[in-house]
């Protein structure tokens, strides 16, 4: 399952970390971290999804 996550999370990072977390805050600091740039918003959700 987390290859789907990590997968979606390439398309659109925050829709991984929502898969993973739900509405939380490390949802939210995703799309804000997305709106700032790609990378940092992948980076993010790559690891919330890694560490789980």
């Amino acid at each position: 399952m987390d290859i789907i996550r990590i997968i979606f999370s390439i398309l659109i990072p925050p829709l991984g970390v929502f898969l993973q977390v739900g509405l939380g805050m490390h949802f939210w600091l995703n799309i804000l971290l997305t709106l700032l740039g790609y990378f940092p918003g992948l980076i993010h959700a790559i690891y919330i999804i890694g560490r789980r």
